[in-house]
């Protein structure tokens, strides 16, 4: 498989999980690459079961508790085709609870799922796989956020950050992640290949996590939050427009999440705020499947460059949500805006409650302006603010005062 050529850095959180946790759940979009890393993990005791295929499925289905007896460990593929077998793995780990009996992928969030969350707790541990970050096609270290928190800004030459600036930028937001798209060598296959993928989401995948008898009103409001990414979004208006109701737009939204296609990021907010706008920012989650849902090429990113700046940020939260599936910290990722429009495009919270802000910028040069937002934050944040960073399409790091830093985007996967 394509994923099969990349090095993975959440394999090594995979393998301290197995070992001393019972249940591993590897969850992310199909396609992303989890049955080839998971399967890296089949070996010894550990047998390989995928319910993508139809006699398993139907094993799993009829009679999930013998499935599971029969089983002293696995790595079962894709088992949010058959939910009832997460009580027999729980009824299973429940008699033995040795670590790492078994690692399971899911390609829709299980812990949206009612029970599940409540009937593994204490047994499972979740991890996130997303399509390839920057850092995993470049063969970056992916230590970026962990070096941001720690005040250590990362690095690089200013001739390695200008091979990834200006039409190669653009490049690589039109191509996101996904493994297959990466690497088709032409705009035309990769939107073949997405037309394909998004068809075979709403035809296939939805039915088997929900109840939606308005399939072709599911792909229309999909194409419609596409246009919105990266943009403070009305969704009541905007359900309007592809003649939906309210309550049943908010339940596709729901499943376009639990699918991981996009995310609503919600706003930031301290005890010190109180002038904050509450509208959560939407995002997709992989920047070549957004602009193929919109139609965005080389030439509309060079002639619509606000268009091009909203997907910019869209590619920012996702790199931003891998690195952090790895991090040694725990971060939170958030947006913040009040009602004077002053705003921060990310902002970035660990467990220590310590703040980081981000700042997207789509040219080659940033001024004063452009770090009014951080500032803002910076104040509102106080002894928690460990440092506000302006990405940019440019080649040099530089320091801004006051704990500001301008630098280059290329920096999120070459460091």
């Amino acid at each position: 498989m394509a994923s099969s050529l990349y090095s993975r850095h959440l394999r090594t959180r995979i393998a301290e999980a197995l070992t001393d946790t019972p249940v591993v759940l590897l969850n992310g979009p199909r396609q992303a690459g989890k049955t080839t890393l998971a399967r890296q993990f089949a070996n010894g005791g550990r047998r390989y079961l995928t319910l993508d295929d139809a006699a398993t499925l139907l094993s799993a289905q009829q009679d999930p508790t013998g499935f599971v007896r029969s089983l002293d460990s696995a790595v079962i593929d894709e088992v949010q085709r058959a939910p009832g077998l997460l009580l027999a793995v729980k009824q299973s780990v429940d008699r033995d609870r040795r670590p790492g009996r078994f690692l399971l992928t899911s390609s829709a969030n299980l812990m949206l799922l009612p029970g599940v969350a409540d009937s593994l707790a204490g047994r499972m541990e979740t991890l996130p796989l997303l399509p390839l970050a920057g850092c995993e096609i470049q063969g970056g270290k992916g230590g970026w956020l962990d070096a941001v928190f720690a005040g250590n800004m990362p690095r690089i030459t200013p001739a390695a950050a200008r091979k990834a600036v200006g039409d190669a930028l653009v490049h690589k937001v039109l191509c996101g992640g996904y493994p297959e798209a990466v690497l088709r060598d032409s705009a035309r296959r990769r939107a073949a290949w997405a037309k394909q993928y998004v068809d075979a989401l709403i035809q296939r995948d939805v039915r088997e996590i929900a109840n939606v008898d308005k399939i072709d009103h599911l792909a229309r409001l999909l194409k419609a939050l596409a246009q919105m990414s990266g943009q403070l979004c009305n969704f009541t208006q905007l359900a309007g427009q592809v003649g939906l109701d309210a309550k049943t737009a908010s339940r596709y939204l729901a499943i376009f999440e639990q699918m991981f296609l996009l995310r609503r990021v919600a706003p930031w907010s301290a005890n010190r705020l109180s002038r904050i706008v509450k509208t959560p920012k939407l995002h997709f989650l992989d920047t070549g499947l957004l602009c193929s849902l919109t139609g965005m090429s080389e030439i509309s990113a060079a002639q619509q460059r606000e268009r091009f700046g909203h997907a910019l940020e869209s590619y920012v939260y996702g790199e931003l949500l891998k690195l952090a599936s790895w991090a040694d910290a725990e971060v939170d990722i958030y947006g913040y805006r009040d009602k004077d429009q002053v705003e921060v495009d990310f902002v970035l919270e660990n467990r220590g409650g310590q703040v980081v802000g981000v700042e997207v910028k789509a040219t080659a040069s940033v001024g004063r302006n452009d770090f009014a937002g951080l500032r803002k934050l910076a104040a509102l944040a106080g002894k928690k603010f460990q440092a506000g960073v302006v990405l940019y399409d440019g080649a040099e790091t530089l320091p801004m005062g006051e704990g500001l830093w301008a630098l280059p985007l290329a920096s999120l996967w070459l460091s």
